[in-house]
């Protein structure tokens, strides 16, 4: 909406300015009973969609959490687990229909977009089978909003947001009466940041967290920024662009003939030994070790010497996924560099857009829509935002931590160490040039931990992208990791 100055002093001007949303964050969810196949036989469940208030310390409603929460009648008292994803701007879409629910959208087996019109279907690895499930869209995201719009950038930060989906929390377990449930978080991408965060946050609200389960982490967000004078993301992105490079058949004859897992291993013992020490080099590094670290690099990354030699043995991910296949004409994704994109013009530096994403992001944004409002019966006028259509991310207020890297791994470190019960499962995909493995394990293998927490943390590795769960193979390991998980957290 464009900028408006006022003629005369008006009233109705100012309400226009305040711009109230039409939200009900204090309406009666709506509660629906369902029925899925799974294996072959009936699987009974309850959805409740609906709306939950935050509050300020007055008791004056500021915003409306939308979720959707899943329970199974059982004789036994059962794990609760919340869900988001990330962005940060993202609803919870992303787990919701593709992992975690008891719905899932209809894709190709090994992950790639289908052709429209889509559908949803019973999702036989969903987690509803172990624990009962709450999605929940933070502010900005799905149809949570602020009730006045000049109040959103209070949610729209590292610390609003944890504060923000901290206190739904607390206030679904009080409304829901599941206080002594055990208590469970699943986040995806930015969403770890927030759940490591929140692992912390909630403890100091009395809240001890059973355990969480990381997809797709990032935590210290130094491991990701292409800064000057960070060379950390070189070193830590080279595995994934082997294992790239590996899939498109870009490697030399005798590393495509190995196995991916043996490639990786072998290069992973070359980044620790050889390149990172150069890259701490900067330009000491002698000529002759220079040379030899160059044809390395390109050996590992499939990519031309000459271009290495350019990028001073850089190389920047949005440049590789342009690089790797321009003599295609083709280019890689970001989120699953699996999938290839084509742009309109190959002589540019980086992608038009990330094809591992627009491939799937219509099937998902379409069969929400549907299923919310149609299937759950959940109605209103606000539009579901898949995404802040605002680019949030890019606006995003990291408040302290904006003057360096943010690094939730802290908090991570901290709740372990004062809930030593906690357990974490990290989940990472090969393919995933957003979020890569071997960046996790460098934030894990330094969060200053004491030893005996160590064992606390588990993790599983799936030859697929961010989103590994768009692949059914790996949908189905990611499931019967996580309850083995559950069972092992919770015996």
């Amino acid at each position: 909406m464009p900028d408006e100055k006022p003629n005369e002093v008006q009233p109705e001007e100012s309400k226009k300015k305040e711009e109230v949303y039409k939200i009900e964050p204090e309406a009666a969810p709506i509660v629906t009973q369902h029925e899925a196949k799974l294996d072959g036989k009936p699987f009974k469940y309850t959805v409740t969609a609906g709306m939950l208030p935050l509050r300020t310390p007055l008791g004056e409603v500021e915003a409306g959490i939308f979720f959707m929460a899943y329970t199974v009648e059982s004789d036994k008292p059962r794990p609760l687990t919340f869900s988001f994803n990330g962005g940060p701007g993202s609803s919870s879409v992303w787990l919701h229909l593709g992992a975690v629910g008891p719905k899932r959208v209809v894709l190709q087996k090994d992950g790639m977009g289908p052709k429209p019109p889509y559908a949803l279907e019973d999702n036989q690895e969903t987690w509803l089978r172990h624990t009962d499930l709450v999605f929940i869209d933070p502010v900005g995201t799905g149809y949570s909003r602020a009730v006045k719009k000049e109040d959103e950038k209070k949610f729209w930060g590292l610390e609003g947001d944890v504060e923000s989906v901290g206190q739904f929390i607390r206030n679904f377990l009080t409304k829901f009466n599941r206080w002594l449930s055990p208590v469970f978080i699943v986040g995806e991408s930015y969403g770890t940041t927030r759940g490591a965060a929140l692992s912390s946050h909630l403890l100091g609200h009395g809240i001890a967290l059973s355990g969480i389960t990381l997809v797709s982490s990032i935590l210290n967000f130094q491991t990701a920024r292409f800064t000057k004078g960070n060379d950390l993301p070189y070193f830590l992105f080279l595995p994934s662009y082997t294992a790239t490079a590996w899939f498109h058949k870009k490697l030399p004859a005798d590393l495509q003939k190995k196995s991916l897992s043996a490639v990786l291993k072998e290069v992973e013992a070359w980044a620790r030994t050889d390149y990172w020490p150069a890259l701490a080099e900067g330009s000491s590094l002698k000529p002759t070790v220079r040379k030899r670290v160059m044809g390395k690099l390109a050996r590992y990354t499939g990519l031309n010497p000459q271009y290495v030699d350019l990028s001073d043995l850089r190389i920047n991910i949005h440049r590789f996924c342009k690089e790797l296949l321009r003599s295609e004409r083709r280019t890689v994704g970001r989120l699953d560099s699996r999938y290839k994109g084509i742009d309109g013009t190959h002589v540019t530096d980086v992608p038009e857009i990330d094809p591992s994403n627009a491939a799937i992001f219509p099937a998902y944004a379409s069969t929400m829509n549907d299923y919310v409002r149609r299937v759950l019966g959940y109605e209103t006028d606000l539009p579901y935002y898949i995404f802040n259509p605002g680019d949030l991310w890019k606006s995003w207020d990291w408040g302290k931590a904006g003057d360096g890297s943010p690094d939730t791994s802290e908090a991570l470190r901290q709740a372990l160490s004062n809930n030593p019960y906690m357990k974490v499962f990290v989940a990472s995909g090969y393919y995933d040039l957003a979020t890569p493995y071997f960046a996790t394990e460098y934030t894990l293998d330094h969060l200053g931990m004491d030893p005996s927490l160590r064992q606390n943390i588990s993790g599983g590795y799936y030859e697929a992208g961010h989103m590994m769960y768009v692949h059914v193979d790996y949908l189905q390991k990611l499931r019967a990791d996580v309850e083995t998980f559950y069972k092992s957290t919770l015996a």
